[in-house]
Order: C-alpha cells, then structure tokens, then sequence
C-alpha cells in the first residue's frame, strides 16, 4: 500500500503524532487506511491539510473555523465569499485584542513609572493593583 506512516507526516506537517490522531478524532483529518501490520498509511494530502490546519492555528483561528474553512476548500469552484466573511470576522477579532493589549501595555508603563523603589508597603505597583481602575 502505498502512502506515508504516522512519523513521516509528523516529521512533514510539523505536527506531532498525538495532534494528529487529535485531529482524526475530531474529523479534521480522514481517518487514514491500515497497512496489514495495523500501522496508519496516510496519502500524501494529509500532509497539505495539516499544514492548513497548523497555519490556521498560528493566525489564531479556531478549530471549528478551520474545519469550516476545510469544507469551503473541498469546492475550489464555488464562490469565496464566505471564506472572507470568516477572514474579516477574525481580523475584527484580533484587532479588538490588540486595542485591548495596548491598553493594558499604557496601564502596565504607568504604574511601572510610579515606582520608586523601596518596601514593599510603599509599592505604587501592588497599590495599584488592590484598586481597580
């Protein structure tokens, strides 16, 4: 039978061999056929479709939102208007977080610059920190 063992497409997809099995279990990736010793023979597309998985993970995306991006790719004729509701859908997310990281990043300058050092009693950091803002 033709097709790669479980550690050949770890070794190419960067992902380790339990996410994976991890991925098949939630149907992100076929399940592969057996060998006849029972070892996983996967073609040689899983190796692509998880590293779709993982680029998707490293932008942030969700399982769920990659798994619905997988189905939309499985039409490659249709209309990909969907595919960029979901893209704008999570910028607007990720640049609502980054609004919210600056904020505490100006917070966090402020009371580092209020420190003057000294007992701990004195420390404008932990006094901050007992009132909220």
């Amino acid at each position: 039978m033709n097709g790669l063992l479980i550690g050949d497409v770890a070794a190419q997809s960067g992902c380790s061999r339990e996410t994976i099995r991890h991925y098949e279990k939630l149907g992100l990736l076929a399940k592969p056929k057996r060998q006849a010793n029972g070892y996983r023979c996967y073609p040689p597309d899983a190796v692509k479709r998880l590293r779709f998985i993982r680029h998707g993970r490293q932008l942030g995306l969700e399982l769920a939102t990659i798994q619905e991006l997988l189905a939309l790719s499985d039409y490659p004729e249709d209309d990909c208007t969907q595919i960029n509701r979901i893209a704008e859908d999570h910028l607007h997310r990720v640049e609502t977080q980054i609004a919210r990281l600056q904020r505490l990043a100006a917070e966090l300058r402020s009371v580092v610059r209020q420190c003057q050092g000294g007992r701990v009693a004195e420390c404008r950091i932990v006094e901050s920190l007992y009132h909220e803002a």
